[in-house]
């Protein structure tokens, strides 16, 4: 079994959700993210969500993309992104590590090249925003072969009839996305989520998650009582700019996360 298999069903015999966090690879530095990585599993995080960052990240807010921005200008590349994991699992054999991203970086460094280097330096998944089923064969086939998963995404959008397309080759979890529009913007409708979340867990046996809209403990924890987990990130992003720019320290951001996992993981009783 995968590591991402072993976490979901670690957590479905413990009747709890997970929690997910999201932070960008190289914000504010790569040594802030490697030490922040190696904390964030002790601070509650189930599965990571490592952001790559790109010049153009579409899919994404104002918070992240200011963080994408920073990143790049303190030099973060693909390479480096990759370097950032071999050394996290020089001391983590066991979190779930998910990059997410844009296709346009996988493309220049080498599709097939990136999944053997990925596999090998301790990745479990991809989520590339961008790429979408019908298109993403060419990441999905080297990615299958190197044992990663290609996490798919679902929307308020996705009907019967996409979400076929959506399922088809699917793997680790689904990310359901609560909003229409980018991340850290908008609310959901927490009625809503948990009508399309049923949906898709009736429609597919893979664990299905929420992103995208949450901010609070409070809305984490409401998530956490029906889905299989819960992705946090424009308002961690948000607590790193303004605890680098205040202190030089990521003590604010590991707090919240902190407090997240704790909504989420008592979300049940």
């Amino acid at each position: 079994m995968s590591r991402i298999a072993v976490r979901f069903a670690e957590l479905k015999a413990a009747n709890r959700a997970a929690f997910i966090p999201f932070i960008t690879a190289g914000d504010p530095d790569a040594e802030t993210t490697s030490a922040l990585l190696e904390k964030l599993p002790a601070a509650g995080a189930d599965l990571i969500e490592l952001g790559v960052p790109f010049s153009d990240p579409m899919a994404d807010g104002p918070a992240i993309q200011a963080s994408s921005l920073r990143a790049l200008k303190a030099g973060m590349t693909l390479p480096k992104v990759l370097e950032l994991v071999r050394k996290f699992r020089k001391t983590d054999k066991a979190t779930p590590l998910i990059l997410m991203g844009y296709y346009n970086p996988i493309h220049a460094y080498g599709t097939a090249r990136f999944a053997k280097d990925a596999a090998e330096a301790g990745v479990d998944g991809l989520i590339t925003v961008d790429l979408p089923p019908e298109e993403d064969e060419v990441l999905r086939l080297p990615a299958a072969a190197q044992g990663l998963d290609i996490v798919r995404l679902a929307t308020p959008t996705t009907d019967a009839v996409r979400l076929e397309a959506v399922l088809d080759g699917a793997g680790g979890f689904l990310y359901y996305v609560s909003i229409a529009g980018i991340t850290g913007t908008k609310s959901f409708a927490e009625r809503e989520v948990h009508a399309a979340v049923a949906r898709l867990k009736a429609a597919s046996g893979l664990p299905c998650v929420v992103g995208f809209g949450m901010k609070t403990p409070e809305q984490a924890a409401g998530v956490a009582a029906f889905a299989d987990g819960t992705v946090v990130g424009s308002a961690i992003v948000e607590r790193m700019a303004a605890a680098v720019e205040k202190t030089g320290r990521v003590h604010d951001a590991l707090e919240f996360c902190e407090s997240l996992a704790r909504s989420v993981h008592g979300a049940r009783g």
